[in-house]
């Protein structure tokens, strides 16, 4: 898929995505955590978790919604960016991190994170890929290898708040 097709997609998206941010956040996860997310090809019951990280050229703060999945006792999130050419900015602030912070419905963690490989990345992605298909066209659509990070809570962490983030996602 070009990054002229993936940002026509997260264009069409972009509302979705920042009320269902909102909705987590003003909830303090009560909401928002388990969404029908069938209209873009979804589960009935998608997962969805917050992440909150620091952007690498900016040094600002972001939160961002994304569909998760356990595998191996680990949070798995996948860096599709709706099958683009290019990585999303999440993916490449996280890179340059050593820990990332992350939400689950109520519960907040700072955790490490790492990049399956092989057979274990294969187990993972066919993970993802069965709970949530979309994955699978949006790596039809694009000849990057679309990266999985695997989380592991290191700690627990206050939950987050809109006011945490002091940048907002660029779509």
């Amino acid at each position: 898929m070009s990054d002229k097709t993936s940002a026509a997609i997260s264009e069409v998206r972009k509302d979705w995505v920042a009320e269902h941010r909102d909705l987590y956040l003003s909830s303090g996860g009560a909401k928002g955590h388990i969404m029908d997310i069938t209209a873009v090809g979804g589960p009935a019951f998608g997962t969805h978790c917050l992440i909150k990280y620091t952007g690498r050229k900016t040094s600002k703060v972001f939160i961002t919604g994304l569909c998760y999945g356990v595998v191996g006792g680990e949070l798995v999130i996948v860096a599709s960016k709706g099958g683009a050419d290019h990585h999303p900015a999440w993916y490449l602030n996280i890179r340059e991190q050593e820990t990332v912070d992350f939400q689950v419905a109520t519960e907040a963690f700072r955790a490490t994170w790492r990049e399956p490989e092989g057979a274990e990345r294969e187990k993972a992605w066919a993970h993802m890929v069965d709970n949530f298909a979309f994955y699978g066209d949006y790596q039809k659509a694009t000849d990057r290898t679309i990266p999985l990070l695997m989380l592991r809570p290191l700690e627990s962490i206050p939950v987050f708040k809109a006011e945490d983030a002091t940048g907002m996602r660029q779509y």
